[in-house]
């Protein structure tokens, strides 16, 4: 596959074993170029030899070293999207784009998340911002069939 030495080298860089399993979801990942459920890597023929669980543990593994970032979905399902492997954590700081149509979800890297103030002692741990509705492809759907 294109991407496996380097993900092999960024993973040992970020002090993970790269396993086969860490490597190919990292490759799907990088492959889906935008954010994507459990769910759909679970169907996803490149990962098919990778129960559940494993990919389970896989993702959260890839999340806490700053490789992979995960978002709420407003379908309640977490979405996992791999970015620069060559810098930790999620690129910014953006809100995503969720459409409640097709159940794509896109990362706005162009936007940065707002800036809130929290009560004096607090430690904010994350924060995430996601935008719904209807995403051009569908929505030029819609229009034909009106």
């Amino acid at each position: 596959m294109l991407y496996r030495e380097y993900v092999k080298k960024t993973l040992k860089t970020f002090g993970i074993r790269p396993t086969k399993a860490r490597i190919l979801i990292c490759e799907a990942l990088m492959m889906a170029g935008q954010p994507v459920s459990h769910g759909d890597l679970q169907t996803n023929v490149l990962l098919s030899e990778i129960n559940r669980v494993t990919l389970y543990r896989s993702l959260n593994i890839l999340v806490e070293a700053g490789i992979v970032h995960k978002v709420l979905g407003i379908d309640g399902r977490w979405y996992f999207c791999i970015h620069e492997l060559d810098e930790p954590g999620c690129p910014g700081g953006h809100p995503h784009f969720y459409c409640l149509k097709c159940g794509n979800m896109k990362c706005l890297q162009g936007d940065k998340l707002p800036f809130v103030e929290v009560p004096p002692g607090c430690h904010v741990e994350g924060k995430q911002l996601l935008v719904y509705g209807i995403c051009e492809k569908c929505f030029k759907e819609t229009k034909e069939f009106n």
